[in-house]
């Protein structure tokens, strides 16, 4: 039997944490399309429930990949850990921040139409 999540993030844009204000707007900038959850009772727990987003900057060659650009192709991480936290410079910080600014999501919408 699948296991229903008690919270899940809002869609929308996000940094993650190793995101870095001094670079690009795009630098390590997602958009969560959704959580999945797998159907299956065979899987792992920490499996059952998957953030499905997509990447709004390029630092893997697969971003680079035709399927990719085309939206054939997702990210996807655990649940917990996308809504987990993570230490940094000795704070403990979300992994994953919401992004609210409707300046930078307009910049980030307008990078993904060039993108995809």
């Amino acid at each position: 039997m699948f296991k229903v999540p008690t919270q899940v993030p809002e869609k929308g844009f996000y940094y993650h944490y190793k995101h870095n204000d001094a670079l690009s707007v795009n630098n390590y900038a997602y958009e969560l399309i959704g959580v999945g959850i797998h159907s299956e009772d065979d899987c792992r727990d920490e499996d059952s429930n998957m953030v499905v987003y997509l990447p709004i900057y390029v630092y893997l060659p697969i971003y680079e990949s035709r399927a990719f650009r085309a939206g054939k192709f997702f990210d996807l991480r655990p649940l917990e850990m996308f809504m987990g936290d993570v230490e940094k410079d000795g704070k403990t910080i979300p992994r994953f921040q919401k992004i609210t600014d409707e300046k930078i999501i307009a910049e980030l919408k307008k990078i993904k139409e060039g993108m995809y």
